[in-house]
């Protein structure tokens, strides 16, 4: 392993730091990953899936941007879902089931092909500053490995240990140690170091449970792949998932060992994430709820591995088996390995910047769970952000920022630099203000030019998504001039599909507009639709929610005159006239880009942006220059 000439040195290899080498790799830099487990590489900790409500987005996204995540779900997936499929097309989310083992092989064999990417396995001890300028790492083994930019992607293994019961092991993942050294330095340099926790279920031996006594659960007949590169037809045979649920017995045996777990008795101190609580935390919290249910999800084709989705929790191995025994399906169950809760060391987000790189180290960049996250996806679409960024350090190119109108990755990252998190930060729908324009459909449309334009994808593929969008705008364009007359066979065929007849002549997009009516189904009038499901799906939605869509891109278009009001870097907001003392703390610990930013921060009230609008316009009368960053 070389010590120098490296251009972007990732640590950590999980879903964030995959997605940060190849990122900076397709920009033709040289890059070292360390990590300190190689049979580990994008290893699904948790439950074996990718995508969901609010995540599925992100992982189109990750797609639009040359990302991997998409296409390595596509071919292991197992059970393919569209969440939401009967709501409206801001909140449907895909989900795909993966083969958790084949997954990790397909993204180690992807990444130590990649072009410029060396892989190494040894543990960072600490970083090489020089000043307040990161150079590289220090290893385990004392040596120094110097690099022009430094990307950390530690997951839940900084200073992390598992807790089962009142037993405690060092450890951020059964199998794995802990990280020990970097945030001990990183709180010493200055940064806000805290605890989360996180936890997960029992994995179950297949062969111990009654499958008969649970209720089967398949998936979609209809796969609708994540990244455009794949091919709408699975890859792998499809298997069930099965659900199950707790009763009063289970409920009263976790309420009465309540003071074995750890989180209750004081040991754990960290938050853990409230949309996906432990059983501990649903019994307490939902104590008028009779029963919680559970997905009995199989974690590879050939793995005898079950997944206990909503059975999180950290109490004694015994009392796991004792309520575990309770439950429909499970009575003679045995454990392949309990639950267990995970408490670790995160920065706060707040002391980053929209870029990923930490404002207080230059060169240095965080991404995933250590700015604060919870998930794969969130790892992986700040791992990407984090390397183009880090790549374009090093090659003097314009920051990639994307706006909360732009990717739900920029209401991710907005919210963490703007608001900080004091839990595991999960994504969903209803983080994003503007959702009905941000849905997974039109994510290339989004995307896509701002991809080609910097060249996160190659030329090859760009043209893929670019003739994509011709086609979706010439279908449009084609239902917009064809005019259907009120003719014999129009008529029955408005009969057959339970519409009403015309009374004048229409175009196929008024007549789309129509909630009963499909776009498949202008093929019975005779006008040509593309064969392309994703494309039909897209140009149908644009046109039935027209003018809603419309009226959140004029809230877009106000939104934006405080976006593009940009913030210098060198106020003194003590000498801002109007601000409270805590508007002042608050804009001086956060140090937001824009006027917009500084509109999101928590205790930042409307008086206290007009008091910075007074200020910026004598400013601007003072003749004074923009030092914004």
């Amino acid at each position: 392993m070389e010590s120098k000439g490296w251009d972007v040195l990732v640590v950590g290899a999980g879903h964030a730091g995959v997605e940060a080498a190849l990122a900076a790799s397709r920009l033709g830099l040289k890059v070292l990953v360390l990590t300190s487990n190689l049979d580990r590489i994008a290893y699904m900790s948790c439950n074996p899936s990718i995508g969901g409500l609010g995540k599925g987005h992100m992982v189109k996204e990750i797609d639009a941007l040359g990302g991997e995540m998409g296409r390595a779900a596509d071919q292991t997936c197992i059970q393919f879902k569209r969440l939401n499929a009967s709501k409206g097309p801001a909140v449907r989310g895909s989900r795909a089931q993966c083969d958790k083992d084949l997954y990790s092989l397909y993204m180690a064999n992807f990444l130590r092909q990649a072009a410029g990417v060396a892989i190494g396995q040894t543990e960072v001890k600490s970083l090489l500053l020089d000043g307040q300028k990161c150079r590289g790492v220090i290893t385990a083994e004392g040596s120094k490995i110097e690099a022009k930019t430094v990307v950390i992607t530690t997951g839940t293994f900084m200073n992390a240990v598992m807790h089962i019961g009142m037993k405690q092991i060092a450890g951020g993942r059964v199998g794995d140690k802990a990280t020990v050294g970097l945030s001990d330095q990183m709180r010493e340099s200055g940064f806000k170091v805290t605890r989360l926790k996180t936890g997960t279920p029992p994995r179950l031996l297949k062969s111990s449970i009654d499958f008969s006594k649970t209720e089967a659960q398949g998936g979609d007949p209809q796969f609708v792949p994540f990244s455009f590169r794949s091919k709408a037809q699975l890859n792998l045979p499809q298997i069930q998932c099965f659900l199950s649920y707790t009763n009063e017995k289970t409920h009263e045996i976790i309420r009465r060992e309540l003071h074995q777990s750890p989180m209750y008795c004081g040991i754990i101190e960290g938050l853990g994430p409230r949309y996906c609580p432990s059983i501990e935390d649903k019994i307490t919290r939902f104590a008028d709820k009779d029963r919680h249910q559970t997905f009995l999800e199989p974690e590879g084709l050939k793995s005898d591995s079950i997944y206990l989705q909503g059975i999180s929790t950290s109490l004694p191995e015994e009392v796991q088996y004792e309520f575990l025994r309770t439950i429909p399906g499970l009575e003679q169950v045995k454990m392949i390995r309990p639950g267990y809760a995970v408490e670790y060391d995160f920065i706060e987000p707040t002391q980053i910047r929209h870029s990923l790189e930490t404002r207080l180290i230059d060169s240095l960049f965080f991404a995933g769970q250590i700015n604060g996250t919870s998930g794969y996806e969130e790892a992986a679409a700040q791992g990407l952000i984090a390397g183009v960024n880090a790549a374009h350090k090093v090659l003097d190119r314009p920051e990639l920022i994307l706006g909360r109108d732009q990717a739900y990755i920029g209401v991710l990252i907005d919210d963490l630099v703007t608001k900080g998190t004091k839990e595991p930060y999960r994504m969903m729908t209803s983080r994003a203000e503007f959702r009905l324009v941000l849905r997974e459909d039109n994510t290339y449309e989004r995307l896509a030019y701002l991809s080609s334009q910097m060249n996160l994808l190659d030329s090859q593929d760009s043209q893929v998504i670019l003739d994509r969008l011709d086609r979706q705008k010439l279908l449009l364009h084609r239902l917009m001039t064809t005019q259907l007359v009120p003719s014999q066979d129009t008529q029955e065929a408005l009969r057959s599909l339970g519409s009403s007849v015309l009374q004048k002549p229409i175009s196929a997009e008024a007549l789309l507009r129509r909630p009963e009516i499909r776009c498949i189904d202008l093929r019975r009038f005779n006008v040509e639709v593309d064969e392309d499901l994703p494309i039909q799906e897209s140009v149908e939605i644009e046109v039935k929610y027209r003018g809603y869509i419309q009226r959140q891109k004029e809230l877009i278009y106000q939104a934006k005159k405080l976006e593009d009001m940009r913030l210098p870097s060198d106020i003194d907001y003590g000498l801002v006239r109007g601000l409270s003392r805590e508007e002042i703390e608050k804009l001086s610990a956060i140090v937001p880009r824009t006027l917009g930013q500084a509109q999101r921060i928590s205790g930042v009230n409307p008086s206290g942006i007009q008091a910075l609008l007074v200020y910026l316009k004598g400013r601007e009368l003072r003749g004074a220059g923009d030092n914004a960053y």
